[in-house]
């Protein structure tokens, strides 16, 4: 079940990131100007259509973020070409300067991550 305060300050937090206005955000995702003011105001809740439009309009965004608050916004995607397995017999992993690791960090496909530090 969403949170329906906790969902309008994600949606506030995205209009802030992208200098929208509720008018330009409404433009920007193709819904009219009442349904974003009735969803800022608790009025009403957002349909599935309503986020749909959110997300496909906005690529940072990550489902799970926008619906529950977990993971990251806005979302970074690293390209996929240039990723090798860390399995991988042509490349394997190898630190050659002498510096200590500080920090790994684990991203997970649900927007969650872990965090291990030194």
């Amino acid at each position: 079940m969403i949170n329906q305060e906790d969902f309008v300050l994600r949606l506030k937090k995205v209009m802030n990131y992208y200098n929208e206005t509720a008018a330009s955000f409404s433009e920007k995702i193709g819904v009219q100007r009442s349904s974003i003011s009735h969803i800022l105001s608790g009025r009403n809740k957002p349909s599935l259509e309503f986020i749909m439009k959110v997300l496909s309009s906005y690529n940072e965004i990550d489902l799970y973020w926008l619906l529950n608050g977990k993971g990251i916004f806005p979302k970074t995607e690293l390209p996929k070409k240039n990723i090798e397995p860390l399995n991988s017999e042509k490349s394997p992993m190898k630190i050659e300067n002498s510096d200590e690791i500080d920090r790994i960090v684990i991203f997970y496909k649900d927007g969650s991550f872990k965090n291990f530090q030194n």
